[in-house]
């Protein structure tokens, strides 16, 4: 992912939310709805997990140190975990609780088109922010599902970006459905469900990010492509002749780590050998640029036995 792009969407990302946030509370503060409360509550948590992922670019951007010989690239992926964590504890827990307290204690809205137009206008700054993220990832995503994207990508801003603004969008009609059956229907139950509705919602979000982020966060290889494009690149049929095995890890979201041990003609001497590596090298990067850190060990390949 481009460093550039990603750092994009979530300025747009950061931007929406914070003022969204600002609305909401002032028409949570007006009627009094549940519904703008959790969506309230869930904008600052969108504006913090913004802020967070910011944080951890520029966390990532460190040089290596005797500490951490491969740098602090993970850094991206510390940080987007703890956004989903942020998202299921601040956002859904707090909204279940809200929905249930409401459907159990019912509260009359009062002005309730106030927060009808304020989540209209939500609505409008939430769809530009997630067509933003999506203009961003759909180089990378190419001809990939979304959902494949989202499973597959090394990078974790976008994905994030794009389920956060694709809850809040859901989210936000939720809350309209909810204050506006109140308002038709004069039964502030439906309040109540609105709100609880998103916390099940965000909670089901988080979880998709806790998952994905955990795995890039314990270190996940290049993707199935990826692999046979560096496989194809060692070999040459003349010095190299076929890969014995490889390992690959991504080290953060722009550097991946690849090992092998490769078989080299027989007799080759010393400096034929380091010329081939040299030269398979360069074909790796030029194949994958992400892999930054190549580690191969020439050997002769030899039959298993049965």
């Amino acid at each position: 992912m481009s460093a550039n792009g990603g750092k994009k969407a979530i300025v747009a990302a950061l931007t929406a939310n914070a003022g969204i946030a600002v609305a909401k509370f002032a028409g949570f503060l007006i009627t009094g709805s549940s519904s703008m409360l959790a969506e309230s509550v869930h904008s600052v948590a969108d504006t913090s997990n913004q802020g967070l992922l910011l944080f951890g670019q520029a966390r990532a951007n460190r040089k290596a140190t005797r500490l951490h010989p491969f740098g602090y690239g993970r850094n991206r992926y510390f940080y987007s975990f703890v956004v989903a964590l942020v998202l299921f504890t601040l956002g859904s827990m707090f909204a279940i609780y809200e929905g249930i307290h409401k459907i159990q204690h019912p509260e009359d809205l009062s002005s309730p088109m106030v927060a009808v137009v304020i989540l209209v206008i939500a609505i409008g700054l939430e769809g530009y922010s997630f067509l933003t993220a999506a203009k961003e990832s759909r180089p990378l995503k190419g001809d990939a599902s979304w959902w494949r994207f989202i499973r597959t990508s090394r990078s974790p801003e976008l994905p994030v970006v794009l389920l956060e603004d694709t809850g809040a969008l859901v989210g936000l009609v939720l809350a309209l459905c909810g204050v506006g059956l109140t308002t038709i229907t004069g039964n502030p139950v439906w309040d109540g469900i609105g709100t609880l509705c998103i916390g099940v919602l965000l909670g089901i979000i988080a979880v998709i990010l806790i998952v994905e982020m955990k795995s890039l966060l314990i270190g996940e290889g290049a993707t199935e492509d990826e692999e046979e494009r560096i496989l194809q690149a060692l070999v040459d049929g003349v010095a190299i002749d076929r890969v014995i095995h490889c390992k690959t890890q991504y080290l953060g979201p722009e550097e991946l780590l690849v090992a092998a041990k490769v078989a080299v003609a027989p007799g080759s001497d010393i400096a034929a050998i380091a010329a081939a590596i040299d030269e398979a090298e360069v074909r790796v990067r030029a194949a994958v640029p992400a892999a930054r850190i190549i580690y191969l060990e020439p050997d002769l390949y030899r039959v298993p036995t049965p």
